[in-house]
């Protein structure tokens, strides 16, 4: 094997391939640099950058829990901003950080309720007490664009477990906070609020999908999904529902708010697939944030051998 020939690494990701601190703060202005290719956005970005404007970060003092990250994810990167997909605080990815620089998330509780033995409401505290650590997982979006984000959270399946599910439950719903004297933005958003997502149950239990309470080693900013988020990360970006206040079960597939807005672009699956491409962007591609080449999409973002058993004989064109 040659330098220039490196093995897959598949899921396996390390501090290396974290997308850097500075790319990832500026990636509005690297995607609108290499995508067009215009040397006036080029020095603008340049501009912004040596002068040191930074997007706003939410204050996250009362927010910190515990944190234990794993043996081999170690990687000093500060807190992120700037291009943010919250349409409750604005459709304008640029702006969402300062639109909820002042949004107070606190006090905090979550419901999980529906079919389960054991309703249960967690407060901040009560999540603290769940042990934390850092994931370092690929994120795709579906717009074409990807990195690496080293994650702090608990699995998913430590909350739901804890509600004993009944045999009758099959999905999982969610739902995000939504304040519309808070949030006054959202009415331009196009889409229904509160924002909802759904997963499988036994997606919801796969030990890779995440509950979110911060990232680079620090509590999530507002924009970010402050408090706690979902991430599922061989589901495209937007699967990973933000500022989560309440998590059902129930016996039937729960709706989700891009596939009410937009059903034929958008499935209840959304499983990364490089052969099922979005009417408006191709998915056998994907600009990494760093690179200014294109590398090719893999097949549930890289986590094909941990969760291809849950889609077995599954027509994945017609389940997109």
């Amino acid at each position: 094997m040659n330098d220039d020939e490196k093995p897959d690494k598949g899921s396996q990701l390390g501090p290396e391939d974290v997308t850097p601190e500075s790319l990832y703060l500026n990636r509005r202005n690297f995607l609108r640099t290499s995508i067009f290719g215009a040397s006036a956005a080029a020095t603008y970005a340049a501009y912004r950058y040596v002068r040191g404007e930074k997007p706003n970060l939410s204050a996250a003092t009362d927010q910190n829990l515990p944190i234990q990250a794993s043996e081999d994810r170690s990687t000093p990167i500060e807190a992120i901003a700037g291009y943010n997909n919250f349409y409750e605080f604005s459709t304008d990815k640029e702006e969402v950080a300062e639109k909820a620089r002042n949004w107070n998330p606190g006090p905090w509780k979550i419901h999980v309720d529906g079919l389960v033995e054991q309703p249960q409401t967690f407060d901040l505290i009560k999540l603290s007490a769940l042990q934390q650590e850092e994931r370092i997982y690929r994120f795709r979006c579906v717009e074409g664009w990807s990195m690496v984000i080293p994650w702090l959270g608990f699995p998913l399946a430590r909350l739901i477990e804890q509600a004993k599910p009944l045999s009758s439950a099959k999905y999982v719903a969610f739902e995000s906070y939504f304040d519309e004297q808070a949030m006054p933005d959202a009415r331009r958003a196009g889409i229904p609020f509160p924002y909802v997502e759904g997963l499988r149950l036994d997606e919801a239990l796969h030990p890779l999908t995440l509950m979110a309470t911060g990232l680079y080693k620090k509590a999530l900013p507002n924009q970010n999904g402050a408090p706690i988020r979902l991430v599922v990360p061989w589901k495209y970006g937007f699967k990973s529902i933000k500022s989560i206040v309440r998590i059902s079960l129930t016996d039937q597939e729960p709706p989700t708010t891009w596939n009410l807005a937009t059903p034929s672009e958008y499935g209840f699956y959304s499983n990364v697939n490089p052969t099922v491409d979005h009417p408006r962007w191709s998915q056998a591609q994907e600009r990494r944030i760093g690179e200014f080449g294109l590398r090719p999409t893999l097949m549930f973002n890289g986590y094909e051998k941990e969760v291809s058993h849950l889609y077995a004989g599954m027509d994945l064109r017609k389940f997109f």
